[in-house]
């Protein structure tokens, strides 16, 4: 019982980063309108960090880092990489398509974590592995070219990007066991300075601060940076690499269901397919931490 609390209490922090982050994809969308791709996640996470950074503060949290170089490789893949990539494929990508190609995530994430984590698939595993794969496929629809290639590339760039970052999380946390609230403000502090840096650097459009940015920017950085980061390192801390990396497949998914309602991004009949075997990839691996051996997931 009293392992199974803990858990229960991930899986729910789990089903609030889903709808978080699934509706943060239709933001990011929407704020293009207003400002180019790196100084939104520039902004976005720059305030997030110092946001986060405030809460430690005021809960008089200790504010000592994790490990500085294992902290910063977090926030350069997770935040810096992931982020900044994905918000550059939705320029020409629509919000629902880029979701689901970054969350390819959990492909490179499990793998990952076999090499540098020793956490070996299960069964159940590489079944919902190999229907979220199929589902995918049917997203991308190779045998019909990439559509926009740059986009493709940049949104499956940032999924493994992210994959690296949460294996990175998950063995600091083995290693050093830090506040997964301390962990998300550094982490985010590194990848922040990572994205000002490329948006200096990147010539792009003036920001046009309409009331429209101003609040997806309070919803990215309040909600997606930093409430949905800190549950989702939560999540990485109580449960297995390849459980909570594919159970994040419900993001994209629900993305979907999302940009069709308020976009009018009508997914294809086999993206509708690919979605149904992505969902039950998901069923098939977040059914393991359900029964007696939950503790083995």
């Amino acid at each position: 019982m009293n392992e199974d609390s803990p858990r229960r209490n991930a899986v729910v922090a789990l089903g609030i980063t889903v709808v978080i982050w699934a509706y943060s994809w239709i933001v990011m969308k929407q704020v293009l309108r207003y400002a180019g791709p790196f100084d939104f996640a520039a902004l976005r996470y720059s305030l997030g960090a110092a946001l986060l950074f405030g809460v430690l503060l005021a809960t008089r949290q200790p504010l000592r880092p994790p490990p500085i170089l294992s902290t910063a490789l977090v926030g350069l893949s997770q935040t810096a990489a992931f982020q900044g990539l994905g918000q550059l494929a939705l320029v020409s990508g629509g919000a629902g398509h880029v979701a689901l190609l970054a969350y390819a995530m959990p492909f490179w994430a499990v793998l990952l974590a076999w090499v540098l984590l020793d956490e070996r698939p299960t069964r159940r595993h590489v079944v919902g592995l190999l229907l979220a794969a199929l589902g995918l496929t049917c997203v991308i629809e190779p045998w019909h070219g990439l559509g926009s290639t740059i986009s493709t590339i940049c949104a499956l760039a940032g999924g493994g990007f992210w994959a690296l970052g949460t294996v990175l999380s998950k063995r600091i946390f083995r290693m050093h066991n830090p506040a997964p609230l301390t962990l998300t403000a550094w982490q985010m502090m590194f990848g922040a300075i990572a994205l000002v840096v490329v948006a200096l650097c990147v010539p792009q459009r003036e920001i046009d601060w309409t009331p429209a940015f101003l609040g997806g920017l309070a919803y990215s950085v309040i909600l997606a940076s930093s409430v949905a980061w800190g549950l989702w390192l939560f999540v990485v801390k109580r449960l297995s690499t390849a459980v909570a990396s594919v159970a994040s497949l419900a993001v994209p998914v629900t993305s979907v269901l999302m940009a069709w309602v308020i976009l009018g991004e009508r997914p294809t009949p086999m993206e509708g397919v690919g979605v149904v075997f992505i969902l039950a990839g998901l069923v098939a691996v977040t059914g393991v931490g359900f029964g007696r051996r939950a503790g083995r997931s």
